[in-house]
């Protein structure tokens, strides 16, 4: 098995895993990593994934800032922003933190597990607690 090393410079913030390679085993990193080829591993990056058109990845464990896929993404996907599947895309997987976009024509199989806050109405409806009356400007 071929072990790759990538330092990251100011000039050097991006790696690429080209259409040609084949990629086993655990893949981190402090920048971004583009996937126009095939990785069979976990990834965890302090940057952007993005897996293009023909890439695909299929792990246990995916964790980056951001996500994008225009390919096949299989696992785990921890993000802290968002997961963009674009059109065409195939992402199976449990998608945790951030936030989930997916264009018309993208497939999606799996849960989402988000932080947010609910409005008002909501928060009452979920917890059976009835919302403050609170007076309207003007009237006692």
């Amino acid at each position: 098995m071929a072990r790759t090393t990538t330092r990251n410079s100011s000039d050097e913030g991006e790696a690429r895993i080209g259409s040609g390679a084949r990629v086993h085993g655990r893949i981190s990193g402090d920048g971004d990593l583009t996937v126009e080829g095939r990785v069979e591993g976990d990834i965890v990056l302090r940057g952007q994934l993005t897996v293009t058109d023909g890439g695909s990845v299929t792990a246990e464990t995916v964790e980056a800032e951001e996500i994008t896929v225009s390919g096949v993404l299989e696992g785990e996907l921890r993000v802290q922003g968002p997961v963009r599947a674009l059109a065409g895309s195939r992402v199976r997987g449990n998608v945790h933190g951030g936030n989930l976009a997916l264009e018309e024509g993208a497939e999606f199989a799996g849960q989402v597990d988000f932080d947010f806050e609910l409005p008002a109405e909501l928060e009452s409806a979920a917890t059976g607690r009835p919302v403050s009356a609170q007076a309207a400007p003007g009237r006692r």
